[in-house]
């Protein structure tokens, strides 16, 4: 009986980890890139085929990851943050800044036409969503309460977060990770 209890617990664990953690895509999809900046018109069908249901469920569903969930929203890697549904650059790692809210959070997005905003009015309060202003996925809402320089703060889902570590950034911590344990 303490075996099978034992056994289940490790199954149920094993369960919650891939489902707080498991959000990589099935395939990445056909129109993946961070150089194209061509508007993506898919079907949600199509969508559907390609992306993880964590994934969907958020970009095309306009879900929302549950808070503390994601790998990026304590992360302070150097690099760029790209919507994880079509590879556009959304934010960079610099302007990331720790909100306590429970998601990623960024003050300003790479440029004017990587994010797109709508008026959101569900859940009886009124707010702004931000959408991928390449594929429109869901990404999730931007408020007027974050730092100076812009007083903005762009809370997202980490789930639609794709994050690519800077070069030259990995360079650097290369080259002085290699002095520091040769001892010059």
């Amino acid at each position: 009986m303490k075996n099978k209890l034992i056994m289940l617990s490790l199954i149920i664990s094993g369960l919650w980890f891939q489902s707080c953690y498991g959000q990589e895509q099935k395939t990445k999809s056909p129109v993946y890139s961070h150089t194209d900046t061509n508007k993506v018109n898919q079907s949600d069908k199509d969508w559907k085929k390609v992306l993880s249901p964590e994934i969907y469920d958020v970009a095309r569903l306009k879900g929302t990851e549950r808070p503390f969930s994601s790998k990026f929203e304590t992360s302070k890697e150097i690099g760029t943050y790209y919507c994880a549904v079509c590879g556009n650059p959304l934010f960079q790692s610099d302007t990331k800044f720790d909100s306590g809210c429970g998601w990623p959070s960024f003050y300003e997005p790479i440029s004017k036409t990587s994010i797109l905003y709508h008026k959101d009015t569900s859940l009886g309060m009124v707010r702004t969503e931000v959408t991928c202003g390449r594929c429109k996925s869901h990404l999730g809402h931007v408020f007027d309460d974050g730092p100076p320089p812009t007083g903005l703060r762009y809370c997202i889902n980490g789930v639609v977060l794709d994050f690519e570590k800077a070069k030259t950034a990995e360079k650097s911590y290369s080259k002085k990770h290699k002095k520091s344990t040769s001892g010059k």
